[in-house]
């Protein structure tokens, strides 16, 4: 695991690009921690977000895994042209000349996003005690470690985000076009599936969209905003019941951990057919 790791992490310290969206990535993370400056006035109304209770434990896990995952097409786009870069440098087919196996070439870019998507869990995790610690008003143990699942469900979402990804550099060779038909994908989930089956099966639609590859991910972490205190009060003056208990869903993972098999079993799959 470490020699195949090792040759990913080579690969990745020669190339510019990769290096240049691996740090705006990680420092849009740190980024989190400037919405705690949000502050100003209007008239006598004071608005400063650290103050309506977004960092507050447990709620912090919530939102700051959410606002996180926003970010993960950095994190996308290093792994699309890094399948771009092998067919374009021709270094896949001097790997296999040098004795690396197809599956062990595969291995190691598996590895590559695991380990990516663990430093960026290992990055918010780190990110969401310092916030926490410094402006939650309950710090006892007992209520940080509350909804700390969605730590797991955030590198769950990455793993499997990023196996999509390197299953489309491969089958489309062109990082460009991988993310073009990401994006298609997108709108085919969205836009085609999802208002089909919202006009002729309306009761069943979330049930079905629920294995989407996409949607999957999506449902790991939901939008944290109708969790807030603020946001439940005006839920209720205008008779909405907003801001119920939010978590992650076993299924869901259990859907998400099931794509990412897939996704990378057919990457191996079309590395194994092709004539490289």
């Amino acid at each position: 695991m470490l020699r195949l790791l090792n040759i990913e992490l080579h690969k990745l310290k020669h190339s510019r690009a990769s290096k240049v969206l691996i740090i705006i990535y990680f420092a849009l993370l740190t980024s989190i921690s400037l919405i705690a400056a949000i502050k100003f006035d209007i008239g006598p109304i004071q608005f400063h977000l650290a103050d309506m209770g977004i960092f507050n434990f447990p709620y912090i896990w919530h939102f700051n895994t959410y606002t996180a995952s926003i970010f993960k097409f950095f994190l996308l786009l290093v792994i699309v042209s890094m399948m771009a870069n092998e067919y374009s440098n021709k270094t896949l087919k001097q790997n296999l000349i040098d004795g690396l196996s197809k599956k062990e070439f595969i291995l190691s870019k598996f590895y590559t996003v695991i380990l990516l998507a663990a430093l960026s869990t290992v990055f918010v995790f780190l990110v969401t005690l310092v916030l926490g610690y410094s402006y939650s008003d309950f710090t006892e143990f007992s209520i940080v470690i509350m909804d700390i699942e969605f730590l797991i469900a955030f590198f769950v979402k990455l793993v499997g985000f990023f196996s999509f990804g390197l299953f489309l550099g491969i089958l489309i060779k062109r990082s460009a076009f991988a993310i073009g038909a990401l994006l298609i994908w997108l709108f085919i989930e969205n836009a085609l599936f999802k208002g089909f089956l919202f006009w002729k099966f309306k009761e069943h639609m979330d049930s079905v969209m629920r294995i989407f590859p996409l949607e999957a991910m999506s449902n790991l972490i939901k939008e944290p905003g109708t969790r807030l205190d603020a946001v439940k009060s005006i839920g209720k003056q205008v008779g909405e019941n907003w801001g119920g208990k939010v978590s992650v869903q076993p299924l869901d993972l259990f859907i998400v951990l099931v794509w990412t098999a897939i996704f990378i079993y057919l990457s191996y799959v079309l590395v194994k057919k092709r004539d490289l």
